[in-house]
């Protein structure tokens, strides 16, 4: 929590004292998530990210973009399981994020973009989903998981119009998901392809 509200000082001291030209400009952004768990034992999930931006230029060629985002992440299991008398299929990890990346962006055209920087995030809500002997069954598991997530991101984009333009982004988690991981490493992962419009 420390480290998320440190970030957001930041991000509320880079708007206040950005000096520029052009000035910062505001948006929306949103998409879709293929995201996944680092390890052997999962394969990807399908969500979705929305949420708001300020671009704030700091030369010509360089600008940094704080962002707020809900993200919605997770995995699936791989294989089912069979456990004493049950039978578990279509296993599925529903994590939900309040994300707050900063990104440092390369103008390389005045339409095209490079991008790179930190990601924090705070656990909102997730949810454990399968079928057991045929039956579905969903549980809260928030409680067995960290709270805080911090990764790193890098992507591109490309601006069709001064308003609207579309974003890829690569986020690798470096801290681990599961408070007690009992051996288990496993860490967040997340590509993004969505679309941002600026005002």
């Amino acid at each position: 929590m420390k480290k998320l509200l440190l970030s957001l000082s930041i991000v509320i001291g880079t708007i206040s004292f950005a000096q520029s030209a052009d000035g910062p400009k505001f948006g929306i952004k949103a998409g879709g998530n293929l995201s996944s768990f680092t390890g052997g034992d999962s394969k990807s999930k399908i969500g979705f990210y929305a949420g708001a931006f300020v671009n704030i230029p700091i030369s010509d060629v360089f600008g940094v973009q704080p962002e707020i985002v809900y993200s919605q992440q997770g995995a699936k299991a791989k294989s089912d399981y069979e456990m004493a008398t049950y039978t578990i299929k279509n296993m599925q990890q529903m994590l939900g994020y309040i994300n707050v990346p900063i990104m440092l962006q390369y103008n390389a055209t005045p339409e095209f973009y490079l991008e790179a920087g930190p990601e924090f995030g705070i656990l909102v809500n997730a949810q454990a989903k399968g079928d057991i002997n045929g039956s579905t069954y969903k549980a809260d598991n928030k409680d067995t998981m960290k709270s805080f997530n911090f990764g790193a991101g890098i992507g591109l984009g490309y601006k069709f119009t001064p308003n609207l333009g579309v974003n890829a982004r690569y986020i690798a988690g470096i801290t681990k998901i599961l408070k007690n991981d009992f051996g288990d490493s496993s860490k967040n992962t997340n590509f993004q392809l969505g679309l941002n419009y600026f005002f």
